[in-house]
């Protein structure tokens, strides 16, 4: 059974900063992208980061690039988004997602192309 498990949201302060994780299991990790997407109240979901697990290329939404670094630990099956400068505007749901990636060319950031899905954990910056 494929599982992907958040954890590290929390409620921060503008400017602090998290480290979300995305425990993967059920499939073949290296053969996987993972990608972080997050959606806030009354908004559509967005991705926010990917990385391909076996050559470690990475993509970042530009509301992002510069602040959050995503990282693979293919030794635990995880994937981290740290995220420093936070902004209340990041304030959302955060998922991570697995995708197939062994046909693609780099990494891709469409959300239809994820076909796994966790829970989401909730990431809080006040003002």
């Amino acid at each position: 059974e494929v599982q992907l498990v958040e954890s590290g949201g929390g409620l921060v302060q503008a400017g602090g900063s998290l480290r979300l994780s995305c425990a993967a299991s059920g499939f073949t990790f290296d053969d996987y992208a993972i990608g972080w997407f997050r959606q806030a109240p009354g908004k559509e979901r967005e991705g926010v980061s990917y990385i391909r697990t076996d050559d470690r290329v990475t993509s970042y939404a530009p509301s992002v690039r510069g602040r959050f670094t995503i990282r693979s630990d293919n030794t635990k099956n995880t994937v981290y988004l740290q995220m420093n400068s936070l902004k209340p505007e990041d304030t959302a749901v955060y998922y991570c997602a697995a995708a197939d990636a062994r046909s693609w060319y780099g990494v891709s950031v469409a959300q239809y192309d994820y076909e796994y899905w966790g829970q989401g954990t909730q990431v809080t910056v006040s003002s």
